[in-house]
């Protein structure tokens, strides 16, 4: 499993300003639990694709 940080750096900006002021906590996610901390429990558990916020992409090595 290979996880990178998505091709938009624009995006990639915005979301690692709103996590700081969000003290980790995924900018996505209404709660804030252990479960929505960056990198999101969502995220980690799913196979492959992107995260909620858009932050990392999950891609199965090939």
């Amino acid at each position: 499993m290979k996880i990178k940080l998505n091709d938009d750096s624009l995006h990639v900006e915005k979301i690692r300003k709103a996590l700081e002021q969000n003290n980790g906590y995924c900018p996505c996610a209404i709660e804030r639990s252990d479960d929505t901390k960056c990198m999101c429990r969502e995220f980690r558990e799913q196979k492959s694709g992107m995260c909620h916020c858009g932050l990392y992409v999950k891609e199965e090595e090939q």
